[in-house]
């Protein structure tokens, strides 16, 4: 069975099991290419779309749009047209089943975050995966966020590098009371959570307010920052969608946050059930409310940005990109458009303010050419 290649469900995320395909974007009979999309699969967060990470035919397509399956399972085999097709039927009869654990669930080794205590007595929660020795890369998520919207970047670029995702304070896992919520103090809680994790160097990735917080760091911290890759970050322009800020910080309701929700991405069938149950349950922890009005008053106050931060970037000692979506309807895209010819500049196409989970293959491709250039 030389040359069949098994698609299979990914793991996408540290609380996926199993996910819903849609949808196949190729025929069966097709030739596809590595990086070519293959089909879209609903997971617990987000839709996205599956790339091939080979090249082959698509010989035969074995779960149809509608199926649910475990991590693991079987979706598709790719082979060369030369391969008979009872060596294909031989291979999908033998392909191991996927075995459910105790709750019905498919089992799984992805690891998970930890908690770590900074200098200053604050707990902060963050997952590490990847093994390389050099810098790192440390990603920082969005008002709003938490690590788990990295979760289809990460694991890609954890193949070749060490990686790192925090939750900011008031967000996700981490302490919801904030000292301060400008972006010098969050800038001092990420760099202390990287000296607790003695990181003393590492490629920065930053979206949105984790963009202006990962800017800040490299600005005043230089010897800190080996790159830096702001994705739609804040900071760069006076002009941000007030609405959407005030109607995240209020909902409460399922309708309210998938009104918000929506205006994250370009296409809303995007956002799934499980992503705005996940807000609503972080909305309604003890402190999560006084700590994003605390941000809201210091980044976003008059429905304007409040933090000024272009003299900063054009004033960095290391490299650094930008990757914006064409569509971003929360912070505009000709924010980075001003900033063309600069520095290197990536907006991508029907792409709303989410570029890593939208397009997530394209902006990891992206992140991992800037590092080897």
């Amino acid at each position: 069975m030389t040359g069949i290649t098994a698609i299979t469900m990914p793991k996408w995320g540290l609380t996926m099991t199993e996910g819903k395909i849609l949808g196949w974007l190729k025929t069966q009979g097709d030739p596809v290419a590595a990086s070519d999309e293959l089909l879209e699969i609903e997971t617990p967060k987000i839709t996205n779309v599956m790339e091939a990470g080979e090249t082959g035919t698509l010989r035969r397509i074995v779960a149809q749009p509608g199926a649910t399956l475990p991590i693991g399972a079987l979706m598709a085999v790719l082979a060369p047209p030369e391969v008979a097709d009872a060596e294909i039927d031989a291979f999908v009869a033998r392909f191991a089943v996927v075995e459910p654990g105790e709750d019905g669930t498919a089992e799984s080794d992805a690891p998970a975050p930890s908690e770590l205590e900074t200098a200053g007595g604050q707990r902060i929660r963050y997952l590490g995966i990847g093994g390389d020795e050099g810098p790192p890369l440390v990603f920082i998520h969005g008002f709003g966020g938490d690590l788990n919207t990295w979760m289809f970047v990460q694991p890609t670029l954890a193949q070749r590098h060490r990686t790192v995702a925090l939750d900011l304070p008031g967000h996700g896992g981490s302490d919801k009371t904030l000292p301060a919520g400008d972006v010098a103090s969050l800038a001092a809680a990420v760099s202390g959570a990287l000296e607790a994790l003695r990181i003393d160097r590492a490629h920065l990735v930053g979206h949105s307010m984790g963009g202006a917080i990962a800017l800040h760091l490299a600005a005043h911290h230089p010897g800190l920052a080996k790159s830096v890759t702001l994705i739609a970050p804040a900071g760069l322009g006076p002009e941000i969608n007030a609405g959407f800020i005030a109607g995240f910080v209020q909902a409460q309701r399922r309708r309210e946050a998938i009104e918000a929700l929506h205006q994250l991405v370009y296409d809303p069938a995007l956002v799934s059930r499980a992503m705005v149950e996940d807000v609503l349950r972080y909305k309604r922890l003890d402190g999560v409310t006084a700590a994003l009005d605390a941000i809201v008053a210091a980044w976003f106050a008059d429905g304007r940005q409040r933090v000024a931060l272009s003299a900063d970037l054009g004033a960095l000692s290391m490299p650094a990109q930008i990757v914006w979506g064409r569509e971003d309807r929360i912070i505009p895209v000709a924010h980075a458009e001003a900033l063309a010819g600069k520095l290197p500049v990536h907006i991508l196409d029907n792409t709303g303010h989410l570029p890593h989970m939208e397009k997530a293959a394209e902006v990891s491709r992206l992140i991992e050419r800037f590092l080897g250039g």
